[in-house]
């Protein structure tokens, strides 16, 4: 496993791998019907100076409240979810691991830090810190109630250099991005997500985007990669709040996530290629019984070709389409079987299960 920066691919976008406050000048206004007053200075004037101090006053509010975690296999970063030391960070900086090491920004000795739980489909985990004491919980805002253009900040520890802060500006909203494959597996789908300029550095993942006020609202958790041009500067994605912060309350909760949220087929799958090794579809591996593709007939072996005529060469192209309908949707899948005959069924889809 790398350090926490992820190449991602894009739902909708030509990339296919995988990641002023201003000061309203005064009017001058004539004195004693003769006299002017000396004007005021001019926004252009004291805009930088009021931007540098709403930056100072964000980052002393929240780098108490980040950690850097460190695994046998690689560093990333957490965000201080409450005083009884649970950590919110990413499940590809947790891995497989199940203790930690959790050093705080402000400096001091590394505590001792388990495993709560993990949402894969999600990248999101928690862990818990063995010793809470001192421990400074962020505040998370609304990422519903984000605006393009606004003014962020990433927060973590890009390469090991703890309590690094990066600047940018929310991008876009509501986008599908998924991260790298691994051993077969597609990878965590991340709906909408927070796209944004805030250069994330391997080592940012799992740390904090944040707005003036000080709030939370996302994770930062993925950069882009071209595949013929590399990285990407300026294109990162970060997991909205509203997202981590229910994943996080049940998991703090339950030990698990009891709702994903999240619509599912009911299939374990592949990616089917032709002769040529091209990807043609999705070949069941097998269907979870009581499922949605069992109930409507599909078996091991059928290969999706498509889903409401949205063509599905791939498992993660399955994933990201997934991840755009909800449990209870009904949607038409058309199907390939071994026999080389085609069918198109309905198929109510379910929730998909918490794999943590």
């Amino acid at each position: 496993m790398d350090l926490s920066g992820k190449a991602v691919r894009l739902a909708a976008a030509a990339l296919v791998v995988l990641a002023a406050c201003g000061c309203q000048a005064g009017n001058g206004g004539r004195v004693g019907g003769n006299a002017t007053a000396t004007a005021a200075p001019t926004s252009a004037q004291t805009a930088p100076a009021v931007l540098e101090s709403a930056f100072e006053r964000v980052i002393k509010k929240v780098l108490p409240s980040i950690v850097q975690i460190t695994t046998t296999q690689a560093l990333g970063s957490g965000i201080v979810y409450d005083t009884a030391g649970h950590i919110l960070t990413n499940a590809h900086v947790v891995g497989t691991a199940r203790e930690f090491q959790v050093t705080l920004a402000t400096g001091g000795p590394a505590r001792k830090a388990r495993l709560v739980n993990t949402f894969p489909a999600g990248d999101l985990a928690v862990i818990a810190v063995e010793d809470a004491r001192g421990l400074t919980p962020a505040t998370f805002g609304r990422s519903a109630e984000l605006k393009v253009g606004q003014i962020v900040l990433a927060m973590g520890n890009p390469l090991g250099f703890s309590g690094s802060v990066t600047e940018g500006i929310v991008s876009a909203l509501g986008r599908t991005v998924s991260g790298e494959s691994h051993n077969g597996r597609p990878g965590a789908i991340i709906t909408n997500a927070v796209q944004t300029s805030a250069p994330i550095n391997p080592g940012n993942s799992g740390g904090a985007l944040v707005d003036l006020t000080g709030a939370v609202i996302g994770i930062p958790t993925l950069a882009a990669v071209d595949p013929d041009l590399g990285a990407a500067p300026g294109l990162g994605f970060a997991i909205p709040s509203d997202t981590a912060t229910d994943v996080a309350r049940q998991i703090v909760r339950y030990g698990r996530v009891v709702n994903s949220h999240r619509a599912a087929l009911g299939v374990r799958v592949g990616t089917a290629v032709d002769a040529d090794g091209n990807p043609i579809g999705v070949v069941v591996g097998a269907t979870t019984p009581g499922g949605g593709a069992e109930k409507a007939g599909i078996r091991a072996g059928d290969v999706i070709v498509n889903v409401n005529g949205t063509p599905t060469p791939s498992s993660n192209a399955l994933s990201q389409l997934l991840a755009t309908l909800k449990p209870g949707d009904k949607v038409r899948v058309q199907v390939r079987h071994p026999d080389g005959s085609n069918a198109t069924v309905p198929v109510t889809l379910t929730e998909l299960p918490s794999t943590g």
